[in-house]
């Protein structure tokens, strides 16, 4: 019989005040993926890259696995995340 072990996580100070994406870019090669996170402001040419993750094709699956499955408890809770320039689409946001 497996016993789950515990998995202890510490987080820096720094890093445990987070910061801000709205612009996100994803390249990868068959070994890894790279996940940039950025910021870009209405009316501006330019989005600055403020954190760069590297990961393995594994883990960017599991990632997408974990972050869908809370996508679908948020909603599940607090109704559907609507995306600017998807079906019933308003008009509403930011223009890019």
């Amino acid at each position: 019989m497996d016993k789950k072990k515990k998995l202890n996580v510490k987080i820096d100070e720094k890093i445990g005040e987070g910061i801000y994406a709205n612009f996100f870019m994803i390249t990868n090669s068959p070994s890894e993926f790279i996940l940039d996170f950025g910021r870009i402001a209405p009316g501006l040419a330019d989005a600055k890259i403020l954190s760069r993750i590297f990961t393995t094709p594994q883990h960017a699956k599991q990632l997408l696995d974990v972050l869908q499955k809370n996508i679908d408890n948020f909603e599940d809770k607090y109704g559907e995340i609507k995306i600017p320039g998807h079906k019933d689409d308003k008009g509403i946001g930011f223009k890019v």
